[in-house]
C-alpha cells in the first residue's frame, strides 16, 4: 500500500470541501435538503448564464463527472460508503432538473413540484436507483442522484403532456 503525500492529503481536504458545498453538509437536520436547495439555486443560475442548450448539456455531463471524481475523493476522506455530509450530488441532481425543465422556474408551484419529487426520490431510492447507489467509489454517490433527477423530469414532462 502506498502512502499518502502531503499534496493527496490537501486535494482530498480540497475535493471533501467542494463535496461538502462548503460544509453545508455537515449541518445536523437533512443536509441532503439542503444541498437540493443549493442545487435549486445553482440550476436556475446556470439558466440565466448559459443560453445555448446544448452546452448546458455538456456542462451537466462534465460536472456530473467531476462530481463523481471529487465524492469518490470525499469519500475516502470521511472513511465511509456515501456519507450523508457529502450533497454534491444532491446538488448536480436538483441543478439537472432545473436546467432539463426549465419551465420549472417559471411558476413557485411548479419549482415546488419538482424540489419535492426530486427529495421524495432520492430518499426513497425506488428501483433501480437503490442498487446504482451501491456502485463503488463516487459512481455510487452520484448514481442514484441522477437516476432521482431522470425520475422527476420524467414524470413532470409526462404530467405536462397530459395536461396539454
Amino acid at each position: 500500500m502506498s502512502q499518502r503525500t502531503r499534496a493527496d492529503t490537501v486535494w482530498d481536504d480540497v475535493a471533501t470541501w467542494i463535496a461538502t458545498v462548503g460544509g453545508l453538509g455537515h449541518v445536523p437536520l437533512a443536509p441532503g435538503t439542503w444541498g437540493s436547495l443549493v442545487g435549486l439555486l445553482v440550476g436556475a443560475m446556470s439558466l440565466r448564464l448559459v443560453r445555448a442548450p446544448s452546452l448546458i448539456i455538456i456542462l451537466l455531463a462534465v460536472a456530473w463527472c467531476l462530481g463523481a471524481f471529487l465524492c469518490a475523493l470525499a469519500e475516502r476522506e470521511l472513511k465511509r460508503h456515501d456519507p450523508p455530509a457529502v450533497i454534491l450530488d444532491e446538488v448536480l441532481g436538483m441543478a439537472s432538473v432545473v436546467v432539463v425543465l426549465p419551465w420549472a422556474v417559471s411558476s413557485w408551484t411548479r419549482l415546488a413540484i419538482a424540489f419535492l419529487l426530486f427529495r421524495a426520490f432520492d430518499v426513497s431510492k425506488p428501483p433501480p436507483l437503490r442498487q446504482l447507489a451501491r456502485l463503488p467509489g463516487g459512481w455510487g454517490i452520484v448514481a442514484d442522484d441522477l437516476g432521482a433527477a431522470a425520475y422527476t423530469i420524467l414524470i413532470l414532462k409526462l404530467v405536462a403532456r397530459l395536461a396539454s
